[in-house]
């Protein structure tokens, strides 16, 4: 199963990488030292969070899109491609 979800990029206060949010998955926050760490990072995080509730038993959640996400300054978003089934084999 292929899930894409948008995320939220905004700048470590610490000056260095980026903080990612994923607006639709509650708590989902993770960090890279640069922007391609943080995508992995982020990808990471969402899948684990995917993969967490699918094996509770609830239905894949519904991604929004990036339209209705509102930004800080300094802000962007942009879509993580999550490979739930790669991820939970890599995972045992």
């Amino acid at each position: 199963m292929k899930l894409t979800f948008p995320v939220v990029f905004s700048p470590c206060v610490c000056g260095v990488g980026y903080v990612v949010t994923v607006p639709d998955l509650p708590g989902c926050v993770t960090q890279g030292d640069s922007l391609s760490d943080a995508i992995l990072m982020g990808q990471d995080a969402a899948s684990g969070w995917i993969l967490v509730a699918l094996e509770e038993g609830e239905a894949p959640h519904k991604a929004s899109t990036q339209d209705s996400i509102s930004l800080e300054p300094g802000e962007f978003t942009s879509y993580l491609v999550l490979d739930i089934d790669s991820y939970a084999k890599n995972m045992g």
